[in-house]
């Protein structure tokens, strides 16, 4: 378990400033994260990567030269908020464009898209790339469903060293494409991670069996196996590995491929190297060359003990780019020269708190403590039941809804109390709070979330008293923003099937001439009963949805989530 932390909430800022503090050589903080230490040559393409805490050495500890050129740091197993990566981006960029890059997780590839859109916005050109390598959570006929794992680093590599050789912004993603179609990983696990200020792992594994197919943020594994010798794992992650060739790799035989054995947190290096002994030996017999293999952790994840192993297929490009030098805190290869003198940046400033807000009517602003009250409903209820949401969502996922809505509601509540108390109306009381939210839950969640407020903010502004037309038109809204930014449909198994409901709902009793409490309690009652309807239904998005059948009888934990939330807002609105 992790036992050295101070507030669980604020372990990943404290982690990240105890990092930077120790590699002062490589790497400086900036709002969201880290950058290089010296800037990015101008004209040069920066890579950025990023996602969430409790992975070192991925994410930041791969910063510096020879590979990434920033990272966005998100909370624990969430991905950064869209403003994060922007602001590291920002940061990084020399003037060649950025080429965003994270593992393939629904989180992630909202946010680095909506801070993609914000980058192009200003003017700097922007190209984002998911890594998607691990083979157990999706078939090859579903290759982009896959979800990235330790195959972030030969592909992060490659794309970094050919951004140092000097590629275009274009030339350098079709790099990361071409690694990317090349890796793939397999792990297995033989127990689960703790997170900081958990009682209990997020998964189990039985005494003397292993789980197969493993996620770096708890996911339980698509099956279990009787606990096999070191020799027994290697056969198994090097068979299942080479009975999925890319495309163009039609047979092992001559065939280069760079290869990492990586352990999750508790498996010690000793025991990864009995199990190397016997991967090497197999991918020999099968006549692969072996290129600059790399043992260890790479990506981790806290304390679980777990190992997977990548191969990345190599060409004669790629496999000049596996070997190209790099120099950063957590992976060193080759010999660089130093830095020119003329390249450090001038120190970054820490982002002043902003204390203007926009002229409100005296309507909007007693609009906005109805607000406020809400989103401390919403803070109230969300802690209540923050475990229990935990449960609900490890039955399929990896446990950490909870904790997520919990960091988001707590912070959406304060920044939005913070508005109020400078004069704010509703609408930018509930911008404000979509920003927080954002930021501190990082993950799908975050993203989601903080789509609804700002969808809700928009609609209400600050000029006018909102009626119940009004605010039903903001959930409405916020309805579309969510299906918009995630995909999903109702029957995916998600939120989605209550919202949709709920804003129907909540228009139609509006229409009627019911009062805005009417027509919310109506509309929250359908949402309760949606969001148990869940439970018959098969997930046919995100992290569940390689353990499908688990999670049946199991109601979605966003669905479930969402639904406690109406009823409370609803509370808020009586008293209010």
């Amino acid at each position: 378990m992790t036992r050295l932390f101070n507030d669980p909430a604020a372990f990943a800022d404290e982690a990240l400033e105890g990092f930077t503090a120790a590699h002062r050589r490589w790497v400086r903080p900036v709002p969201g994260g880290v950058v290089r230490a010296t800037a990015t040559p101008a004209g040069q393409v920066a890579v950025v990567i990023g996602g969430g805490s409790g992975h070192y050495p991925a994410f930041s500890g791969l910063v510096g030269r020879g590979l990434a050129h920033g990272a966005a740091v998100g909370n624990v197993f969430a991905s950064p908020s869209a403003r994060q990566i922007h602001s590291v981006a920002t940061a990084a960029n020399g003037g060649g464009g950025v080429l965003l890059m994270y593992g393939n997780y629904a989180g992630d590839v909202l946010h680095f898209g909506q801070a993609a859109e914000r980058l192009a916005a200003d003017g700097i050109e922007t190209r984002t790339f998911a890594v998607a390598d691990d083979i157990s959570s999706a078939g090859p006929d579903e290759s982009a469903k896959r979800r990235g794992i330790a195959g972030d680093l030969p592909v992060f590599k490659a794309a970094a060293a050919a951004a140092e050789q000097g590629l275009s912004l274009e030339e350098v993603l079709r790099v990361a494409e071409r690694a990317g179609a090349r890796t793939r990983s397999f792990g297995i696990a033989f127990s689960g991670c703790t997170l900081p200020g958990a009682d209990h792992p997020l998964f189990t594994v039985p005494e003397a069996r292993m789980a197969v197919g493993l996620g770096i943020h708890g996911e339980p594994g698509i099956g279990e196996e009787a606990l096999p010798t070191a020799d027994e794992a290697a056969r198994l992650l090097v068979d299942t590995l080479l009975k999925e060739l890319p495309p163009d790799v039609f047979a092992p035989a001559g065939r280069r491929a760079a290869v990492i054995l990586n352990g999750l947190g508790s498996v010690k290096y000793e025991e990864l190297f009995v199990v190397y002994r016997k991967v090497a030996a197999l991918l020999g017999a099968a006549g692969v060359e072996i290129v600059d293999p790399e043992v260890g952790e790479l990506v981790t994840s806290f304390d679980m003990a777990a190992v997977s192993l990548t191969l990345t297929w190599l060409d004669d490009g790629l496999e000049e780019l596996w070997r190209a030098p790099a120099d950063t805190p957590a992976y060193r290869k080759g010999a660089l020269d130093a830095p020119e003198p003329d390249q450090d940046p001038a120190p970054v400033t820490a982002v002043a708190q902003d204390t203007a807000v926009p002229v409100a009517s005296d309507d909007s602003r007693r609009a906005a403590a109805t607000v406020l009250a809400a989103l401390e409903a919403v803070a109230r209820i969300v802690d209540a039941h923050a475990d229990e949401l935990g449960r609900i969502d490890a039955v399929a996922g990896d446990g950490d809804h909870g904790i997520g809505m919990r960091r988001g509601s707590t912070a959406a509540h304060r920044a939005a109390a913070d508005a109020h108390g400078l004069g704010a109306g509703a609408g930018t009381v509930l911008t404000r709070a979509a920003d927080a939210w954002a930021d501190k839950a990082g993950g799908t969640s975050g993203a989601l979330w903080g789509s609804i407020l700002r969808s809700l903010g928009t609609a209400l502004g600050d000029r006018e008293a909102p009626d119940a037309a009004r605010v039903a038109e903001g959930v409405e809204a916020a309805s579309t923003a969510v299906r918009g930014l995630g995909g999903a449909e109702v029957g995916d198994k998600t939120m989605v099937d209550v919202l949709v409901p709920f804003a129907d709902a909540l228009t139609a009793g509006t229409a009627e001439g019911l009062s805005l409490t009417e027509a919310w309690d109506r509309a929250a009652a359908g949402a309760a009963a949606a969001a148990a309807a869940t439970a018959d239904l098969l997930p046919r998005r995100g992290r569940a949805r390689p353990h499908a059948e688990k999670s049946l009888g199991t109601p979605d934990a966003g669905a479930h989530s969402l639904a406690l939330i109406t009823r409370a807002v609803h509370g808020a609105l009586l008293d209010h």
